[in-house]
C-alpha cells in the first residue's frame, strides 16, 4: 500500500486548519497573517494535488469496499467532494487575483464562496481517506 493517501489527508487537514486560521485572523483584522495563512494554504493545496496525481498514475483509483449503509453516504460525500474541488483550483485563483490586485471589495465578496468551498474540499478529502483507507 501507498503511502501517499496518508499524505493526501494531512495535507488536506493541514489545509483545512489554515484555511480556519485565516479566516479567523482576517475576522480580527489581522491582514498580514491572513496573507500569509492563504498562501501557505495554497501552497499545501497544491502539494496534495501533486501527490494526488502521482498516487492516481502510480496506483490507479481505489474502489470503496463495503457494501453496508456507509456506501451511499460514501458516494456523496465523494461526489460533493469532487464537483467542488473541480471548480475550486479557477475560483481560488480569482480569489487570490483580485487580492493581489487590491480589489478588496470583490475580494471579499467572492472569498466567502472560496472558503466555504475549499473548507468543504478539504475536511471532506480527510473523510473520504478515513472512509476508503480505514
Amino acid at each position: 500500500m501507498s503511502i501517499l493517501p496518508l499524505v493526501d489527508a494531512i495535507l488536506n487537514g493541514i489545509t483545512a486548519t489554515l484555511l480556519l486560521a485565516g479566516f479567523v485572523a482576517i475576522k480580527n483584522e489581522m491582514k498580514t497573517l491572513h496573507r500569509t495563512l492563504m498562501i501557505t494554504a495554497f501552497c499545501t493545496s497544491t502539494a496534495f494535488l501533486v501527490c494526488y496525481l502521482l498516487h492516481k498514475y502510480l496506483h490507479g483509483i481505489t474502489l470503496y469496499q463495503h457494501h453496508d449503509w456507509t456506501r451511499p453516504l460514501y458516494f456523496l460525500i465523494l461526489g460533493t467532494h469532487t464537483i467542488l474541488a473541480m471548480i475550486n483550483l479557477p475560483l481560488i485563483l480569482w480569489t487570490m487575483w483580485l487580492a493581489v490586485s487590491a480589489r478588496y471589495d470583490r475580494h471579499r465578496r467572492i472569498a466567502r464562496w472560496t472558503f466555504a468551498s475549499w473548507m468543504y474540499v478539504s475536511v471532506t478529502g480527510v473523510v473520504v481517506y478515513l472512509m476508503l483507507y480505514r
